[in-house]
């Protein structure tokens, strides 16, 4: 019983922090598989740099204990950076249906 508690200790941030690198990723993979050029690539970029940065603040947030203030401001930090994510990767994806179609 106790094995399982310590693991889940050490892989539950490896776990926490895999959620926004799969997106960052993703973002990267449509830069290559594409090949877009233009303001359309710096977004994806930008998501993609958001997303990773994201994904290290998650994962430093699951090893602090929940109740400290870094806890607190690492889980503001991580919540601000994904929407942030989200909002490039969302125009991004308006920009390359508008300007290829």
């Amino acid at each position: 019983m106790t094995e399982d508690k310590t693991e889940d200790f050490r892989l539950r941030p490896i776990i926490n922090a895999s959620y926004p690198a799969t997106l960052a990723a993703l973002s990267l993979a449509v830069i290559e598989i594409t090949g877009v050029i233009g303001i359309s690539r710096y977004i994806l970029g930008s998501g993609a740099l958001t997303f990773t940065i994201c994904a290290f603040t998650f994962f430093f947030y699951s090893i602090y204990p929940k109740h400290s203030v870094r806890a607190q401001y690492l889980w503001s930090l991580t919540a601000i950076l994904f929407i942030i994510g989200l909002v490039f990767t969302l125009l991004a994806v308006l920009l390359l249906l508008f300007f290829v179609s």
